[in-house]
């Protein structure tokens, strides 16, 4: 065990002013510090209520959000995966995987993870491009399908810091989310937005307590600190967010699909934004993240 670890990749740190950004190969590629405007906006270990899953900001692929019963529908078969939530799987097979460095700049790095070496059935990569500048943080994901071809989505899941003081306001410009089960596994129908979750107005969280799947929504979403505003998107149609809002952290996930897409789109459903990837084929996802000091 001792000889693994000394060979683990070590954290990389981006620069750019005074924003910085620390890159984890070794855990899932994860995020695991963002300085923007001059104070740390991921929560980290000692604030997450799950050591796995519960901190930092990590790439959801090559699915995003919860997948019903831990099985992929593909070409008239079923794939079972490792179960990672109760019976189901949740946030993709890279969140936790061990990535190679394959580029490394002052600001820039290029990581790549095999899917196969991972619990994917289907095979594959995923290579992830991470950008830091001067109030912007550039994030491109390519998943390339195996000799089998695949369906393919990704996302990601920052976990966010709440201030010590005031509050935090999130803007959605989403009329509906999706229905979901006691698990948390949507149908596919959807439901208007109500009290408690329409965020368009721009409200303070408050004591909200979300786990939500908003879909298509309109153009990019606006996180306000009191002393940054942060806008986040995703080059994906249609735009997916999905909204965690626990009384010591929040999330607010970019997605190019919706959770349980592999089982939603089997089932017929042609909107939930999955890619179909024949053999070698590659789904690219690029969500941008900019910020400014209120």
């Amino acid at each position: 065990m001792a000889e693994e670890a000394s060979d683990a990749p070590a954290p990389l740190v981006l620069h750019a002013g005074e924003d910085s950004v620390t890159v984890d190969p070794a855990d899932g590629a994860r995020l695991t510090s963002l300085v923007a405007g001059g104070a740390e906006r991921l929560l980290d270990t000692a604030g997450s209520h799950d050591p796995r899953m519960g901190w930092g900001a990590f790439l959801m692929a090559p699915w995003a959000g919860r997948l019903e019963n831990a099985t992929v529908p593909w070409e008239g078969q079923h794939h079972r995966i490792p179960a990672t939530h109760g019976r189901h799987a949740i946030h993709g097979v890279t969140l936790d995987a061990r990535w190679e460095l394959e580029e490394r700049g002052d600001r820039s790095v290029v990581l790549y993870c095999d899917l196969e070496d991972d619990g994917w059935p289907l095979g594959g990569g995923v290579e992830l491009r991470i950008n830091l500048s001067e109030g912007a943080l550039a994030l491109t994901t390519s998943i390339v399908a195996g000799p089998s071809g695949m369906p393919a989505g990704a996302g990601w899941h920052p976990w966010f810091r709440r201030p010590a003081n005031g509050d935090v306001a999130v803007t959605v410009l989403a009329s509906e989310t999706l229905r979901t089960d006691a698990e948390l596994i949507p149908d596919g129908m959807r439901c208007p937005v109500d009290t408690d979750t329409d965020l368009r107005g721009g409200p303070l969280l408050g004591e909200r307590r979300l786990d939500h799947a908003y879909v298509d929504v309109d153009g990019p979403v606006e996180v306000r600190w009191p002393d940054l505003v942060l806008r986040m998107d995703i080059d994906a149609a249609p735009r997916t967010y999905v909204v965690h809002t626990p009384e010591y952290a929040f999330c607010v996930e970019p997605q190019s699909v919706w959770p349980n897409a592999p089982g939603l789109s089997a089932a017929g459903l042609a909107e939930t934004g999955l890619a179909p990837l024949g053999p070698g084929a590659a789904c690219v996802v690029r969500s941008e993240w900019r910020w400014e000091r209120r």
